[in-house]
């Protein structure tokens, strides 16, 4: 676009008519409009009980600082309805039972799933508020064509609301062998952390949702993957509309016709879905379709491959009669073929509702920390230098709510609130107090004992378990 802009202000100022810079100009205009998308955009913090295996080419981050059972992850979203409905990845909010989400002005919102789709990894979650959200814009992701630009925007590496920007570099991409898979590949930087937020054009239209990345390192390596935008949108707008993505059946298996198959059924043209299994009672048994057929044509649409073939059926309308055309004996025919929906324990037989459970917490009156005075000859090692005081954790009570939360044998606790602490009796005591005072929360300034940065960090632990 800037090149174009760049060769036309050119060939006019070799005739002699000014012009004002096009070049800054359309840089203005494109970083006001990336401006104007960020509060469409939030970051998403989860917790999750462990273990959890991180895909390595997903792209949500796993934080740390959390305890054996408990991980803490980000991952990014966008806003779908001014109402606080938020489109992420369904890998994202996986097994959390903390989700918070964070708007573009650093509000801290609690979230909650509403609907899910581990198939399509595709999820919304909800939050309160108070107030209409800026909704993102869909593009068209079907006329997307490679060498066209695209920018993400996401919170990589859970550093906050990140740009980057590059261009289409591949189509129809099948890299985890699902029979659904078609991700736009794009060179535009996606790190772990840009999993659920959006692709844009440079229109400022949604035609992605980034999720993937292909590397060989845990960094980016160039190779971004996004869901298409036109089947993000089937999939949200179902799962608003049905609680699941109630697909269309037709009910066969079909694979994609190779040299080799079409050479061993007598044909010279390598094309369309041999299909392989026809289910009983379904609409292809009841429109007489058979196994050995070739579909070649569907609808209006002559799909690429079977992966294509399958998602312009699950996309069919239920009830909508669609005519098939096809091949059998190396002949064509066509065939009339009424969609139903897919049978609903058919299908989440493979596409399972989310269910989670949050992870019992115990908030024992001592919050599980086993405690002593830290020893003379310690002090120095455990950085307790210039007079400073602090108690050392010697034990943490598993399944406790500071277990969860990262506290370990030999942290040192400086403060409780605002009160320094020398004893495990101070400790306990600015416990109680805060008990008194009706909080639900102590804020403890802890030494850790593996430090990621140098120096204390407060921990706020539960003061009684949590309800529910």
């Amino acid at each position: 676009m800037i090149g174009q802009v760049m060769r036309r202000a050119w060939i006019l100022v070799a005739l002699g008519i000014s012009l004002p810079a096009f070049a800054g100009e359309v840089a203005l205009n494109r970083a006001e409009l990336i401006r104007s998308l960020l509060p469409s955009v939030v970051n998403l913090s989860v917790r999750k009980e462990v273990p959890v295996t991180t895909n390595p080419v997903v792209a949500s981050q796993p934080m740390g600082g959390d305890s054996d059972t408990v991980k803490s992850f980000v991952g990014s979203g966008f806003v779908l309805d001014p109402s606080g409905l938020i489109a992420t990845n369904y890998h994202v909010v996986d097994g959390a039972f903390d989700i918070a989400a964070t708007l573009s002005d650093g509000t801290v919102l609690p979230a909650r799933t509403l609907h899910a789709s581990r198939l399509a990894d595709l999820a919304i979650v909800q939050v309160d508020a108070g107030h209409p959200l800026t909704p993102v814009q869909w593009g068209d992701s079907t006329k997307l064509r490679v060498g066209d630009q695209v920018f993400a925007i996401g919170n990589p590496l859970g550093i906050g609301v990140s740009v980057s920007a590059g261009i289409v570099s591949g189509l129809n991409r099948n890299v985890e062998g699902s029979p659904y898979d078609d991700y736009i590949q794009t060179d535009a930087a996606i790190n772990h952390g840009n999993s659920g937020g959006p692709l844009f054009d440079m229109d400022g239209h949604v035609v992605g949702v980034d999720t993937a990345l292909v590397s060989p390192t845990a960094a980016s390596a160039g190779l971004g993957l996004a869901i298409p935008a036109d089947s993000a949108r089937f999939v949200l707008g179902r799962l608003m509309q049905y609680g699941w993505v109630n697909p269309g059946w037709l009910g066969v298996k079909v694979q994609q016709v190779t040299p080799d198959l079409a050479a061993a059924m007598g044909s010279s043209q390598v094309q369309g879905s041999v299909v392989s299994w026809v289910f009983p009672e379904s609409p292809a048994q009841k429109a007489g379709l058979a196994i050995g057929d070739v579909i070649l044509r569907y609808g209006d649409a002559t799909p690429g491959d079977e992966r294509a073939l399958l998602r312009d059926i699950v996309r069919t309308p239920v009830g909508q009669s669609v005519q098939v055309g096809l091949l059998r004996d190396g002949k064509p025919q066509t065939v009339p073929v009424t969609i139903e929906s897919w049978p609903r324990e058919r299908w989440e037989a493979r596409d399972a509702p989310m269910t989670v459970e949050r992870p019992k917490i115990k908030v024992p009156a001592d919050l599980g920390l086993s405690l002593k005075a830290v020893p003379t000859e310690r002090r120095a090692n455990l950085g307790l230098e210039d007079g400073l005081t602090g108690v050392l954790v010697t034990g943490v009570l598993a399944g406790t709510d500071a277990a969860q939360r990262g506290m370990t044998e030999g942290d040192v606790i400086l403060r409780v609130q605002d009160r320094p602490v020398a004893t495990a009796g101070d400790v306990q005591q600015a416990i109680g107090a805060q008990r008194e005072a009706h909080r639900s929360y102590a804020m403890l300034l802890v030494l850790p004992k593996v430090r990621k940065v140098p120096g204390p960090q407060w921990v706020a632990l539960r003061l009684s378990a949590p309800s529910g």
